[in-house]
Parts: C-alpha cells; sequence; structure tokens
C-alpha cells in the first residue's frame, strides 16, 4: 500500500461517518495452518445466483491490507481471495484467532460495528460472490488505547488464525498493520473483555478504501 493511502483512508472513513449522522500486504496462501506469500486483488459481487458453494480454505489466498490507525482503532481489511477456478460464495464472520509472541491465543469477536472503516452490521448479513480472482473483505480492528487508568495495553498480537465462515482449514498471516507501524493491538475494556474483532464479509464497494 503507498503511504498515502493511509491518510486518504481516514478522511473517507470521516467522511463516511459524519453522514451516518452520528502497504505492504501480508499473505497466507490457504492450507490447513501454512503460511505463504501472495497478493490480493480483485472485485466482488453481492446475490449472484450462479455461484457454487461456499468458499473453502483451500480455495482462498487471505491477507491482512489496507491497514492503519483509526478513531481509537487500528486495523485493517482481511481480503479473502478466490484462487480457484471456480465461484464460491461467503455469508457471515470469519473465524478469526489472534496470537500473541508468546502463544497466548484469543478468538475475535464478531463485531456489531466499527469506527475503523465505517462499518454497521445489517441483517441479515450479505451473500458475497467470488469469482476467480475476487475477494471479499472483513475488517479486523481493536482498541488502541488503554482503558480506564491503565497506561499501558498488554503485548500486541503477532499473528492471526483465519478461517473463513464455515470452513475447516485454517491459514496463518502475520498480524502486523503497517499503516498504524504496530501490531494488531490486545487493548481490553474497562471489564476485562479483549476489543479485538472481526465483522462480517462484504464487498470493498462497502467499505472505504
Amino acid at each position: 500500500m503507498r503511504s498515502h493511502v493511509v491518510h486518504d483512508f481516514r478522511a473517507v472513513a470521516f467522511a463516511a461517518l459524519a453522514a451516518a449522522a452520528c502497504g505492504l500486504v501480508i499473505t497466507g496462501c490457504a492450507s490447513t495452518d501454512a503460511t505463504s506469500a501472495g497478493s490480493a486483488a480483485g472485485s466482488a459481487s453481492a446475490g449472484s445466483a450462479s455461484a457454487g458453494g461456499a468458499c473453502g480454505t483451500a480455495q482462498l489466498k487471505i491477507s491482512l491490507t489496507d491497514t492503519g490507525a483509526l478513531a481509537g482503532q487500528a486495523g485493517g481489511y482481511l481480503t479473502f481471495t478466490n484462487d480457484s477456478s471456480t465461484s464460491c460464495t461467503m455469508s457471515g464472520w470469519p473465524a478469526v484467532t489472534a496470537l500473541t509472541a508468546a502463544g497466548r491465543a484469543v478468538s475475535l469477536r464478531h463485531l456489531r460495528s466499527s469506527m475503523f472503516g465505517a462499518w454497521q452490521y445489517s441483517s441479515p448479513p450479505p451473500t458475497v460472490t467470488l469469482r476467480p480472482g475476487d475477494s471479499g473483505y472483513a475488517i479486523v480492528a481493536a482498541d488502541d488505547k488503554p482503558a480506564d487508568s491503565s497506561t499501558s495495553c498488554p503485548a500486541p498480537y503477532v499473528r492471526l488464525r483465519v478461517s473463513p465462515p464455515g470452513g475447516s482449514g485454517s491459514v496463518t498471516i502475520s498480524a502486523y498493520l503497517p499503516g498504524a507501524t504496530s501490531y494488531l493491538p490486545s487493548c481490553t475494556a474497562a471489564n476485562g473483555a479483549s476489543t479485538a474483532g472481526t465483522s462480517t464479509v462484504t464487498t470493498l464497494s462497502h467499505l472505504p478504501h
């Protein structure tokens, strides 16, 4: 990602929030708990009747893109690119486990809204059709400031173990956020709960970029 994208991203996201009235790319190639490098590109459509079945982990390249920090959160877009020769569909939340350098594992919660990406959940979640080469996206984000009287957050997450919605295998990718020059924060809420979470899978047209 070019360095100026983060600034453009923030401007677009703030504009989206107001209207609502209120790179480096680290890539994992799909295989069970395997990691390799690649790139993600393409677009996707919602609700195509000609799609095949649900996208399996082996069909996808999974990467973390469009990273940055915004409105008290840091994160990026989990990018799921159809690397197979047949269309498939995605709907709902991916299963994401965040890992610290010490090996502590935390399952990311299902977000209902996120300041990062100016995203808000709508029911039912869309069904995103990925033709060969197309990509679907899910926000992954966490608070980047300590809660209440805390002066610091715990050690950040350095890896993400990711499965597509309904997928049985997983891919492990780096949790480094080039746009925020940090790893994914592990800051907790005032009640001690993790703030890290993911959105449902959507199309890039529904997210600032």
